[in-house]
């Protein structure tokens, strides 16, 4: 028996789900995904293969989390929030390696954001809706704009 639900409408393949986890309808998540315990994975999600999510993660409707991206615990992450893993995309140019996102555990992303590959968001802070977030946040940050700057 699970401990965990999975909606028949969404393509799981990986094994690597934690305890309390919720994943809608429309979701599709690779089978090396790391998924912790207690995550809300809303509909129409899309969960690459190097990617590893903390525990009691809210992820809503319409977000892409690619190769490279570290999710920690508590992170809210906004309908439509937009990562990036390549700063210089080619069709059919593949990187064999992507840079590093981290976003750090407390923080809030705000519905339309881009968060660009290789940054750090530092722990606790809020990225206003449809900020572009191109380099790293120190923690306890409040950003909003394009692109995003320190307002605090």
């Amino acid at each position: 028996m699970n401990n965990f639900f999975i909606s028949h409408l969404a393509e799981v393949l990986t094994k690597n789900i934690g305890i309390g986890t919720r994943i809608w309808q429309f979701c599709v998540i690779l089978e090396n995904a790391v998924i912790g315990d207690n995550c809300n994975i809303c509909s129409h999600c899309f969960i690459e293969n190097n990617v590893c999510i903390g525990n009691n993660v809210t992820i809503k409707n319409g977000v892409y989390i690619f190769d490279g991206i570290k999710i920690e615990d508590n992170v809210f992450i906004g309908p439509n929030v937009s990562f990036t893993n390549d700063k210089y995309p080619k069709s059919t140019v593949h990187q064999s390696k992507y840079p590093k996102t981290l976003i750090c555990q407390g923080v809030s992303i705000g519905a339309g954001a881009v968060i660009l590959p290789g940054v750090k968001i530092g722990e606790n802070s809020i990225i206003g809706a449809g900020s572009i977030v191109t380099k790293d946040v120190p923690s306890n940050s409040l950003l909003y704009g394009t692109a995003a700057s320190i307002k605090n």
